[in-house]
């Protein structure tokens, strides 16, 4: 596997570390520590994309400054395995370069050894979530 950022490799292990209730708890964890939107998208959610692979309503946002990553996403509570993703995703991104989130591999959801815990579609839809994050730094960088 392509090398991962420190960070996602970190939370990939952590993950494989623990047994099927320990990794739901893990992901949980994740779920209620998803920073609230700033201000600017919080107010103005026009700004933020829809993650339409995701069956609960997540939006999202990057931004990149000075070669460097921010990722925004919202996700209801109600939805703690999706907002769990998110926030794995949010907080894995940002901080990192420009080339180090591009370079992420596409299946990194499906490493976290949630596969037969998590259904499939939910898989999908964090796969989804990483998909447009990546799009949305290259689209931001090639402007």
């Amino acid at each position: 596997m392509t090398d991962l950022p420190a960070v996602l490799a970190e939370t990939r292990e952590d993950f494989l570390d623990l047994g099927d209730k320990d990794k739901i708890q893990l992901l949980i964890e994740f779920a209620e520590e998803l920073p609230d939107l700033p201000a600017k998208y919080a107010d103005h959610p026009e700004l933020l994309e829809k993650v339409e692979e995701c069956q609960s309503p997540v939006y999202i946002f990057v931004e990149v400054e000075n070669n460097t990553v921010a990722v925004f996403a919202t996700a209801p509570e109600q939805a703690p395995t999706t907002r769990g993703f998110a926030s794995i995703l949010a907080q894995g991104l940002t901080g990192l370069s420009v080339d180090e989130a591009v370079g992420i591999p596409d299946d990194f959801p499906s490493t976290l050894g949630l596969n037969t815990l998590i259904s499939p579609l939910r898989v999908r839809g964090m796969t989804g979530m990483l998909w447009r994050m990546k799009r949305q730094i290259r689209e931001k960088t090639e402007a």
